[in-house]
């Protein structure tokens, strides 16, 4: 009995010497036991399809803001070298051709500074706004519809046509204004303030039948034909654009369907056919209506007393004098003294413009295409998740300690029965 209590006993100093030999083993002292580990593959997926539509949806905000920017401001320039071939008469050269304009450009800059073309920025922007500001008004009075689409109805659509000859009847002086401070010459007339617009457009508004310069025509005889004008030009860029969006549609759906990718995201690939949709009503637009808008601006410009930059050759500057009865009477005087190509003085800077606008949109196409190839090529994000190594310790040491202690008994009861 003695032998097997000394023997018990040094089964015991032996676990502990085990125990201690585990403790120094998994001491955590002045280290760092956090382990990182990746998230399943589900996880990385989903992840990284989050991150692209926050992306996409980031793109999709940035292209539209470049489509408007460039409408509406880097396209001014080319609206005023249009603008001055149109009303100018009496020019040698028409300007139908966009190289034609180079060595005019040159000079004018030379002549005048870099601001030369971007007089009357300010005043057409405020009657772009203040034409959706009269929309907006009229809309919330009488509760016609501003915008329409497909699933509009015929009562409805035929409010918003209503609604858009109020609103372009009531602008027509307030255009005729900005076309004045958009040709004149800058070093032959003063620079008008940024309000200017509006106290000369309320002018030409409330001197309805008899105007307050001689040849100028009443604002009853605008507002007629610019009314036409504008809600036919309107109509006719509706209809086009509508054309336009439902085949590239048809296209991007036809080509999905092919390539079986239904589940792809279509977001860029849908702006973009908008914005290639809308490009395609505006050139479309302009082109058909371009003898009708020279005709409606020298109408609008008559009796002004404006002087505006030669562009024949860039140097001097020229009266505008003209003396027309309406619109049958310019249509007619402009047809036998300038002939048919007198209605498209100008063509040539129509033809620069949609052409810096095309490459600003390629440029930017060009962009998202390379920000969208960064964006999916880039690893997945490692997330990292903690454990702590003090409870692997503690169960490696009990799992271990338990065979240790259930061969001890073993032993012990086998010692016992031998001696038995």
């Amino acid at each position: 009995m003695a032998g097997m209590n000394n023997y018990s006993s040094l089964l015991l100093q032996a676990d502990e010497l085990d125990d201690e030999r585990l403790a120094k083993k998994h001491r955590t002292l002045d280290r760092d036991l956090h382990l990182s580990v990746t998230c399943s593959p589900s996880k990385k997926f989903s992840d990284n399809q989050d991150d692209d539509t926050s992306v996409r949806k980031y793109l999709v905000v940035g292209v539209q803001w470049v489509s408007l920017v460039t409408e509406n401001l880097l396209s001014h320039p080319f609206v005023v070298l249009r603008r001055q071939c149109q009303v100018y008469n009496a020019s040698r050269r028409y300007h139908l051709q966009p190289f034609q304009l180079l060595p005019s450009i040159v000079h004018l800059h030379r002549r005048q500074g870099l601001t030369t073309l971007w007089k009357g920025m300010g005043s057409c922007l405020l009657v772009r706004g203040m034409t959706l500001a009269i929309d907006d008004f009229i809309s919330k009075v009488t509760s016609w519809p501003k915008d329409v689409d497909s699933r509009t109805t015929l009562k409805r659509f035929g409010q918003h046509i209503l609604l858009k000859c109020i609103s372009i009847g009531l602008v027509v002086p307030f255009h005729a204004a900005s076309l004045v401070e958009t040709v004149q010459s800058d070093i032959a007339s003063e620079k008008p303030g940024l309000f200017d617009v509006f106290r000369e457009g309320s002018l030409r508004l409330f001197y309805w039948s008899s105007p307050q310069k001689g040849r100028m025509l009443p604002a009853w005889a605008l507002i007629g034909p610019s009314v036409s004008f504008g809600i036919t030009k309107y109509l006719f860029n509706l209809v086009i654009r509508g054309v336009s969006s439902r085949i590239m549609r048809r296209r991007i759906t036809s080509s999905q369907d092919s390539q079986s990718e239904k589940n792809q995201d279509t977001t860029l690939k849908d702006l973009n056919a908008e914005i290639y949709a809308s490009l395609i009503a505006i050139v479309t637009t302009e082109v058909i209506f371009f003898p009708f808008e020279t005709i409606l601006h020298r109408l609008q410009l008559q009796g002004t007393r404006t002087i505006i930059d030669n562009l024949d050759n860039g140097y001097d500057v020229v009266p505008i004098l003209t003396n027309y009865q309406g619109v049958v009477d310019c249509y007619q005087t402009t047809i036998v003294s300038e002939g048919v190509s007198g209605l498209y003085k100008g063509f040539g800077a129509m033809i620069l413009q949609f052409a810096a606008h095309v490459a600003v949109i390629k440029l930017a196409k060009w962009v998202v295409n390379q920000i969208i190839e960064v964006t999916s090529n880039r690893p997945p994000q490692r997330i990292v998740k903690h454990y702590n190594l003090d409870e692997v310790a503690y169960n490696s040491r009990s799992t271990t300690l338990s065979p240790s202690l259930s061969s001890t008994e073993m032993e012990e009861n086998s010692l016992v029965q031998n001696s038995d």
